[in-house]
């Protein structure tokens, strides 16, 4: 079956939504997100404490972690690219007012940006900010829902080892243990 991209796991009452700067071609042909097995995304998932028990990646996964964990997947651009220099001004300034709609209509509690590309791209094509940003929690919201940025687990990010990433998704998991 030949997808055009990944669906949303988007529904009310999320503790969290996962936000991707936009699928990779690998993700589209597997049928869920960070399927590329250098991904960093899962490893760091399953030890980060944000899940009840560690998942396989698969689609199977996405259900469990969408239903059981209450943790979501979306992304900025939805138009598959083999990597984020493919994308143009076009793309975000196309996709990310959708994004900023659906997190407003589903309000999730925290809404976590896999890298600050990823966060800043949304600011300023969604929210038409530019604003300074680090690691972890941000100083302003997206509609009612807080914002959190990780490093990105992309194998094209090697400036950051597996453990730090880890760290900082523990960080997110602490802070939704707080909420």
């Amino acid at each position: 079956m030949k997808r055009e991209t990944l669906p949303d796991y988007l529904m009310p009452g999320l503790d969290v939504v996962s936000i991707g700067l936009n699928p990779s071609l690998p993700s589209v042909r597997a049928g869920f997100y960070f399927a590329n097995p250098r991904n960093r995304f899962w490893r760091a998932l399953n030890a980060s404490g944000l899940l009840q028990a560690p998942v396989e990646p698969g689609i199977e996964a996405m259900r469990v972690v969408f239903e059981r964990d209450r943790i979501g997947f979306s992304d900025v651009v939805k138009r598959p690219t083999a990597g984020g220099v493919d994308l143009r001004a076009v793309d975000y300034r196309t996709w990310a007012p959708v994004l900023k709609e659906k997190l407003t209509h589903f309000a999730p509690r925290i809404v976590w940006f896999q890298g600050k590309l990823a966060c800043r791209h949304y600011l300023h094509h969604a929210e038409g900010i530019r604003a300074p940003l680090d690691w972890g929690l941000q100083p302003f919201p997206i509609g009612a829902s807080r914002v959190f940025v990780t490093p990105n687990p992309s194998p094209a990010n090697a400036a950051f080892s597996q453990d730090e990433i880890t760290g900082w998704m523990s960080r997110l998991a602490a802070l939704c243990a707080r909420q």
